[in-house]
């Protein structure tokens, strides 16, 4: 089993950026405590602040034989069409993924180009949306 976590723009900065709406917890607590749950499922953890550093990462998920890619792709679910083309690009299904809900936030941050062509979608859960997406695929694909 091998999944990509796949982080956006600023989530480098979890756990000191407005840790009011985001949590403590940084990128690297989170990795470590995904490994320490599911330490059967090989994970793959890749952050960028830039659009084509996604895209090109979405790109690569069939040819590394992902079962799963869980994205969060901050702000640029609500901007990106170079991201919604490229999950629709690929074979391998895409959990979108927020930390905070977003329908209760911003008018902006309720319309997501992305949703349509995920999978399914995780918000306003916390960080614990990682782990839920997960064992989303970990339970769909055992062995």
């Amino acid at each position: 089993m091998r999944i990509m976590i796949l982080n956006g723009p600023n989530l480098n900065l979890l756990g000191t950026r407005e840790t009011d709406i985001y949590g403590e917890r940084s990128l690297s607590d989170i990795e470590e405590e995904l490994r320490t749950r599911f330490p059967e499922v090989d994970l793959d953890f890749r952050q960028s602040n830039h659009e084509g550093g996604l895209v090109d990462a979405l790109h690569h998920a069939d040819a590394d034989a992902l079962d799963g890619v869980v994205l969060n792709a901050a702000a640029y679910t609500h901007t990106s069409v170079a991201l919604r083309d490229a999950i629709a690009a690929i074979r391998v299904p895409v959990i979108e993924l927020h930390i905070s809900n977003v329908y209760g936030r911003e008018d902006f941050r309720s319309r997501s180009f992305i949703s349509g062509v995920c999978t399914g979608l995780i918000s306003g859960l916390g960080v614990d949306g990682y782990r839920l997406a997960v064992s989303h695929f970990a339970e769909a694909n055992p062995g």
